[in-house]
């Protein structure tokens, strides 16, 4: 007789879906130019939601180590309700600046902790290797859900634009009943220190003395940071090719189904693949793309955009399979709240660079800018990567590894 589903991860899928059904993104840059903001202005925003991550990412993933992921959890989904509330109600600059620090502070409550319940969920039932397939089905449904909520966003921008923001606050408050109802499990190793110096132990091992960790860590932030951008460009490309406004809810919706499609099937795909094959064509695919997009117009980009959402999705769950599979789990939170924070970092010092290369110059030089940037980075790291073989497979001790000699 199977098993029965833990039931955490049906919760899960809740809390994702109320983090992923963005009822405002298909509408996203014409509702902040609706309002006077430039491109430059609005990777500012968005630098600013970063830099809101960046701060409270690691501490908030030590957080959840400490307090448990459920409690952390919650306490982000109420920041989310505060944060679209804040939105709804702001007209200008600083109205959204405020509403993305509510956000990003939200942001890094649920960021890692998430998958760190994920995985303790089934390690408790010594189910930790289909994880994966788990991860991708979550954000399978997370990117139908976006996809779903394009359409509906797309609707509801037809009352006014304001609409989607104010309807996304009652999408919020789904995350909190499932956070709530969450079941902590059980840890092997519970991580009962607490303290400021304790982050910074933690993260000077998964960044130092932990090689592996280290160069997984660094790859999966690349990759990250480079999926992370592409979604704030896709709208602009819309713009650039002057597709009609009716036409953004419902390309957003296929590209995101096209991550579904992906994340859903990446634990099959990844086992065919391997990890060294699976790692370069990560590596290559996603800023190959930016170059692409930045010579094509309208058929010839979309289809680069499919093909780059298709690697995004794939990417997503198989590289936090990565980092998990090396990982103690009483530390799994902070490690994944690590890579989250150098995905904002390094998106916080590109992102505005970007987007005033785009309001001077022009969308495609921005697009080859950035494909520059991360086919350096992403080969480099990729390489690195690939290079610690077998150590791939291990966890090592954390607590053995950081007493001193």
């Amino acid at each position: 007789m199977p098993k029965k589903v833990h039931p955490n991860i049906i919760r899960l899928y809740l809390i994702k879906t109320a983090k992923w059904f963005m009822l405002y993104m298909p509408i996203v840059v014409p509702f902040y130019e609706s309002n006077g903001l430039s491109m430059k202005d609005i990777m500012i925003l968005q630098a600013v939601y970063s830099i809101a991550i960046v701060v409270l990412e690691v501490p908030s993933g030590y957080l959840a180590d400490v307090i448990g992921r459920k409690k952390t959890l919650i306490i982000g989904s109420v920041f989310g309700i505060l944060g679209f509330t804040t939105y709804s109600l702001s007209f200008g600059f600083v109205g959204f600046l405020i509403a993305e620090i509510i956000l990003g502070i939200g942001q890094s409550c649920i960021s890692g902790a998430d998958s760190a319940m994920l995985y303790d969920s089934l390690l408790e039932r010594g189910e930790e290797k289909k994880y994966t397939r788990f991860e991708g089905r979550i954000t399978s449904l997370g990117n139908v859900a976006e996809a779903v909520a394009g359409i509906v966003g797309g609707l509801l921008a037809g009352i006014t634009i304001r609409t989607p923001y104010v309807a996304q606050i009652f999408v919020a408050f789904i995350a909190l009943p499932a956070a709530i109802t969450l079941v902590e499990p059980t840890r092997k190793i519970p991580l009962i220190k607490a303290g400021i110096m304790e982050i910074v132990h933690i993260a000077r091992f998964a960044l130092f003395t932990d090689r592996p960790l280290r160069r997984n860590i660094l790859f999966s932030a690349i990759t990250g940071t480079a999926t992370l951008t592409m979604a704030w460009f896709a709208q602009p490309f819309f713009e650039y090719t002057n597709i009609d406004i009716a036409w953004f809810g419902i390309l957003w919706t296929t590209l995101n189904l096209t991550v579904a499609i992906t994340s859903y099937t990446a634990h099959r795909l990844e086992k065919k693949l391997g990890q060294k094959r699976s790692i370069m064509i990560i590596a290559l695919l996603i800023p190959l793309g930016y170059l692409a997009l930045s010579r094509f117009h309208i058929s010839g980009g979309l289809f680069v955009l499919y093909l780059f959402y298709l690697v995004r999705g794939y990417a997503t769950p198989v590289l936090k399979d990565y980092i998990n599979r090396i990982t103690a789990s009483h530390i799994r939170a902070t490690v994944l709240s690590v890579r989250n924070f150098i995905i904002r970092l390094f998106f916080a010092l590109t992102g505005p660079l970007l987007g005033w290369v785009k309001d001077i110059y022009s969308l495609p030089q921005a697009l080859a800018l950035a494909g520059i940037i991360f086919l350096i980075i992403s080969v480099l790291t990729a390489i690195l990567f690939i290079s610690s073989g077998r150590e791939m497979e291990r966890v090592r001790d954390y607590t053995s590894s950081t007493k001193p000699s």
